[in-house]
């Protein structure tokens, strides 16, 4: 069984939602509180024991290599200035030289498309897969547990999370197996079920662990949903020749693609830091006592 040492990180898209911010600035650059979103994400994957961290890019995605870099302006300035605790957590958050891969998807095809623009720098070898939209918060990272559900039974690995059994059209839902560890094995795939249709209420988020073979679907396969290339409809066909887990994440997931989950993530991180969780506690007190007392009013 071969070590996941790579993640691969699809920042392409646009992010028309959240326009117009997005305009000029990645929207994987985005804060929650004072990290970018794409922070949380590689420090998930580093945490995981990754090594070489792949990012799929386009066009005016140029911020997220500048983030990554090292800025040694800002860091003699801050190091001149006497700010040692802010230049220390800069750089323990930098990749060391080396580590960080960068390969550009000309063509917006979609998720599928976009791993498979990786495939000369993962090689072959099993890799993680990170959705930039999704934040993790949770005492051990998504990935870490993963991992640890990986080494004990090799193959591919999806985080799972149960939903409302009236809610399975609005997801990648899997079929539920044999108990497995932290989770169980996945024995088939339905995007987007009728809650009758559906074979579970446990639905794909954003963590894969992939096998290399997973790009000789991707390279093969015919576009999907949108006229785009669907990893799961790649994963669906491997699933034929090779074990899936589902790993249930212990956690809360943030789908910072969509402003109200952006919005949720703020709140969630901030209430989480001691420095910041009184003042931000009280705040949101407040509005809503606020708003109370204005519906009161009108009603």
């Amino acid at each position: 069984m071969k070590k996941i040492r790579t993640a691969v990180f699809p920042v392409a898209g646009l992010g028309t939602r959240f326009l117009p911010a997005t305009k000029a600035l990645p929207k994987e650059m985005l804060t929650v509180v004072d990290r970018p979103v794409i922070q949380y994400v590689v420090d998930e994957a580093r945490e995981a024991g990754i090594e070489h961290f792949i990012f799929v890019t386009g066009r005016n995605k140029s911020a997220i290599e500048d983030h990554f870099d090292h800025q040694f302006e800002l860091y003699e300035t801050l190091e001149r200035r006497g700010k040692k605790e802010i230049l220390d957590k800069l750089k323990a958050m930098q990749p060391e030289p080396g580590q960080v891969s960068y390969t550009r998807q000309q063509v917006p095809m979609g998720l599928g498309h976009a791993v498979w623009c990786a495939r000369e720098l993962v090689g072959n070898e099993p890799f993680a897969l990170l959705l930039p939209d999704m934040i993790m918060q949770s005492e051990k990272g998504c990935l870490k547990q993963m991992v640890e559900l990986y080494e004990k039974t090799g193959g591919n690995v999806l985080a799972v999370e149960e939903c409302d059994p009236s809610e399975t059209h609005k997801y990648g839902i899997v079929g539920r197996g044999d108990e497995a560890h932290t989770g169980f094995e996945i024995t088939s795939m339905v995007e987007k079920p009728k809650p009758e249709d559906a074979p579970s209420p446990f639905y794909i988020t954003g963590r894969y662990i992939l096998q290399p073979e997973i790009f000789h679907f991707l390279e093969n396969q015919e576009t999907g949903a949108g006229g785009e290339i669907q990893i799961t409809d790649a994963m669906r066909a491997l699933l034929k020749q090779q074990r899936f887990h589902g790993h249930i994440y212990e956690g809360r997931t943030f789908d910072c693609g969509q402003p109200e989950g952006f919005v949720e993530a703020n709140l969630a991180f901030a209430l989480q830091r001691e420095d910041l969780a009184p003042y931000v506690a009280e705040f949101a007190r407040n509005i809503i006592r606020e708003e109370a007392v204005d519906s009161a009013k009108v009603a």
